[in-house]
């Protein structure tokens, strides 16, 4: 078993504006965001780092993983709940001790029973994974194609489980919901879309999102999660009412970033 190490913590002082700055010009998810939420980002950034422990592999010893994009992890991280209040964003990843990375994707012996009760074994590859009050395990290879509008984010995956798992130890599909959105109205918007998806699948159609949605309900949410801050024009043109739950839901709108970045880009 290989000894894993974990990252020296700085004082826990003021955050390095430079080291921000430098964070969010290697990471365009970050690099769209207004003033006003990129400032309070940052400061749930670094708190997060201070708060959670961050642990590599050995093989990872000479890989450059400096403070910029410590924070540029964390802050993707804190993308999540940056919408919500202060309490609710640190109650939200009670349950997030430790962030653990691999070099690259990894495999994982699974067993699953199917509808007539039998067992069936196969090895499975991914990218992340994570549990109810385990790590946060992810691969260095995806972490580092995570950060732009693709659609494609494995600390969001893996972290969106961790909000799943708020109100239960098994990854449902149902995290705890705000008072103004029902279990109802969650159930009929993602029953919705996995209906559409499993459809898509049975005509041998192609899916408007990653067909890894149509799995399993929570890994539904978490890829729609994905789609919602890493591609959000899709899962808009393809589930508009997703989307709306989702933007009520987290309390932010990455539709209008993404647009608003993309007016920057061609002035």
């Amino acid at each position: 078993m290989p000894s894993f190490f974990r990252l020296k913590r700085g004082s826990h002082g003021g955050l390095p504006k430079a080291d921000w700055r430098e964070a969010c010009s290697r990471v365009p998810l970050l690099a769209t965001l207004p003033e006003d939420e990129s400032r309070r980002l940052a400061g749930r950034a670094h708190d997060f780092l201070h708060r959670k422990r961050l642990t590599l592999h050995p093989a990872l010893g000479d890989t450059p993983f400096d403070p910029p994009a410590q924070l540029a992890l964390a802050g993707q991280a804190c993308l999540l709940t940056l919408g919500w209040q202060g309490h609710e964003h640190r109650e939200a990843f009670a349950n997030v001790h430790e962030i653990l990375i691999l070099p690259e994707g990894f495999s994982r012996q699974v067993e699953e029973m199917d509808e007539f009760g039998i067992v069936h074994e196969y090895s499975d590859l991914r990218a992340g994974e994570t549990s109810y009050q385990g790590p946060v395990v992810v691969s260095f290879t995806d972490l580092m194609q995570s950060g732009e509008f693709s659609g494609f984010n494995v600390l969001i995956h893996e972290l969106a489980h961790k909000l799943d798992m708020g109100n239960s130890m098994d990854i449902d599909g149902f995290p705890p919901l705000p008072r103004e959105i029902s279990a109802v109205e969650w159930h009929a918007s993602f029953s919705a879309v996995w209906e559409d998806l499993a459809a898509r699948l049975a005509r041998g159609h192609a899916t408007p999102i990653d067909d890894y949605a149509a799995s399993h309900p929570g890994e539904c949410f978490a890829v729609c999660c994905e789609y919602f801050f890493c591609d959000p024009q899709t899962l808009e043109g393809a589930y508009p009412e997703l989307y709306r739950l989702l933007q009520r839901y987290f309390n932010q709108d990455p539709l209008a970033r993404w647009a608003a970045e993309r007016r920057r880009t061609m002035l």
